[in-house]
């Protein structure tokens, strides 16, 4: 497999913006026009006034560190939705290419394809929100360049089959994007592992979700340096900035606390779900491997009006396929999961 081959030509042929940062970080910098007097705000350490390192070394350096990969495999964005446009961008010419969105799934997908003008094809998960291999091979042509998966699943909230992933991956030439924002939360070894050895595989993480960092928008993908390489050619120049950095690293610094949260995430969201299947009301719970619930009710949208009305606030994703009647709730502390029981157990359903 020739990754080259899949590079839209203009993106090859791309002169890159040269920023004044790729050259030259310490010394008297007069060569970026930035204000040499100093910054409105005085944070310890901290030249504000400096544009950020352009190639995030340093984070990018702890990131393939924590994943046992090299710096050259790791590429951070603006959360992961950055990365998600910039392979699209990379990868698919637009109106003439097409991409392969695996559904239900997490809607910016096929936002960051149609932004893009690049259309998106659907392919349904099956019955219990798993690849169905088949029907997947029969939607495959030369147009498609990317297969969006996610791992576990949002909203359904499932591990989709790890041998399912590696085999479309052999059956295709397209680059295949495993989404694991919410990994940390499930039992099953990350993909991460398997990016040295199948060119197209692209695995994308978060610290929104296990970190506890979504304020800072910061996501990274982890591929064959090659695919790196484009998505930092492609890139703004200073895209990650210098207090995303500083907060990143401080997270990155602290896996006694996230190890902490997970567990007691985990432990709440066996027993929000144990606790709402015994809502009468309540369908199904189903399993899941993050940090979230899917659960199909009677009259979902009448659940979903009268808790926002209480002051809580779930996700009502009823009208996407194969979720009919179905909210999405996220697991919260105690409190809250117990406020959550407590109310919905008085609603009027």
């Amino acid at each position: 497999m020739n990754i080259e081959d899949l590079v839209r030509p203009n993106i090859k042929a791309l002169r890159p913006y040269r920023s004044a940062r790729q050259d030259f970080s310490t010394g008297v910098l007069l060569d970026a026009n930035e204000n040499s007097c100093g910054s409105a705000v005085h944070l310890e350490g901290l030249d504000l006034n400096r544009y950020p390192d352009p190639f995030q070394k340093q984070l990018r350096s702890r990131l393939a560190a924590i994943h046992g990969v090299e710096l050259e495999n790791v590429f951070v964005g603006v959360g992961s939705d950055e990365v998600i446009d910039l392979l699209i961008r990379v990868f698919c010419e637009p109106i003439r290419d097409s991409i392969v969105v695996l559904e239900p799934t997490y809607a910016m997908y096929r936002v960051a394809a149609e932004v893009n003008n690049v259309p998106a094809r659907t392919c349904l998960l099956t019955d219990d929100f798993q690849i169905d291999l088949a029907v997947l091979t029969s939607t495959l042509d030369d147009s498609i360049k990317m297969i969006f998966c996610c791992s576990p699943n949002n909203p359904t909230g499932n591990l989709l089959r790890r041998n399912d992933i590696l085999e479309v991956c052999r059956r295709t030439s397209a680059i295949v994007v495993i989404d694991e924002a919410y990994a940390d939360f499930a039992a099953s070894e990350s993909l991460i592992a398997a990016v040295g050895a199948i060119p197209n595989l692209v695995v994308l993480r978060t610290l929104s979700k296990a970190w506890g960092l979504a304020g800072i928008r910061l996501g990274y993908g982890i591929a064959q340096p090659l695919i790196v390489s484009y998505l930092m050619k492609i890139k703004a120049p200073y895209n990650i900035n210098a207090l995303t950095s500083v907060q990143a690293l401080a997270g990155l610094d602290n896996i006694e606390h996230v190890t902490r949260t997970r567990e007691a995430i985990i432990m709440e969201r066996d027993k929000l779900a144990h606790a709402l299947a015994q809502i009468p009301y309540i369908i199904r719970v189903f399993p899941s491997d993050a940090n979230f619930l899917l659960v199909r009710c009677r009259l979902a949208k009448m659940v979903y009006k009268q808790l926002a009305e209480r002051g809580i606030i779930v996700r009502d994703r009823s009208s996407e396929p194969k979720l009919e009647q179905c909210l999405r709730i996220t697991v919260g502390t105690p409190e809250q999961n117990q406020l959550l029981i407590k109310t919905m157990k008085e609603l009027q359903i």
